[in-house]
């Protein structure tokens, strides 16, 4: 005599095969069922189950419609499916029905998006020492014998002047030189005044006032030949130190 819980059994197996294929997912979320629809699963199971059963008896037909309908529910619940095809399977996604397209982060929810940092700014180069020389080669800066600025020397401060007053300054000396025409504590006396001109035109002009330093140093510094023309203009100069 053939016994009919194998033939059950492979009922069972068909019903399983038949979930398992409608219940299958991908995650662009395009099955046709999922754990969102399990109940539906589970009566197909049980008609499934109940009709198969029904070839041997009523009372198989019975049990193959509960088994069917177990077997459905389970089936259709263990799949997994993603509704709203953000990439994250329901049953991990704490946030269903996120718009389409939307970054969403491993549970599922919009990602958060944090600006973007700012490129940081080049720093400026340190600001240099100089060292700007004035003489009387080419335009003459004083009166003859005198620490009157002339209009050409007047005209070069300004400009000067101008710079200076808005750069962050340490200190601004301001060294005047003579030719070796003369005796030297009278070249030394002239430079000195000569010196102390130009720092007072650059204090009109704007340039801190406590920045500003005044030295002579009369002949002691050539920088050409006293012996010429053109080496004793070049030596009757002023030497404005910019310290930054």
């Amino acid at each position: 005599m053939s016994t009919p819980f194998p033939r059950v059994a492979l009922s069972l197996l068909l019903v399983s095969s038949f979930l398992t294929g409608c219940a299958s997912t991908s995650s662009e979320g395009d099955a046709s069922l999922n754990q969102g629809n399990w109940p539906i699963c589970s009566l197909i199971g049980g008609l499934a189950g109940g009709g198969l059963g029904a070839i041997e008896s009523s009372a198989w037909a019975a049990g193959g419609a509960a088994a069917g309908a177990v077997f459905g529910g389970l089936i259709c619940y263990v799949q997994d499916g993603d509704e709203d095809g953000d990439g994250v399977f329901d049953r991990r996604d704490d946030c269903p029905n996120t718009p389409a397209g939307l970054p969403v982060n491993t549970s599922g929810c919009p990602a958060r998006k944090y600006p973007e940092a700012a490129a940081p700014t080049p720093a400026a180069p340190p600001a240099e020492d100089e060292v700007i020389v004035l003489s009387d080669l080419g335009n003459v800066l004083f009166a003859f014998d005198s620490a009157e600025l002339t209009e050409s020397a007047r005209e070069q401060l300004t400009a000067i002047g101008n710079r200076l007053a808005g750069a962050s300054l340490v200190s601004v000396k301001v060294v005047g030189h003579t030719d070796s025409v003369g005796s030297d504590s009278y070249n030394q006396g002239l430079s000195e005044r000569r010196a102390t001109s130009v720092v007072d035109f650059l204090a009109s002009q704007g340039v801190p006032a406590d920045k500003l330093v005044a030295e002579g140093r009369g002949e002691s510094a050539p920088v050409a030949d006293n012996g010429t023309d053109a080496g004793r203009a070049q030596n009757r100069r002023v030497e404005i130190h910019v310290d930054r």
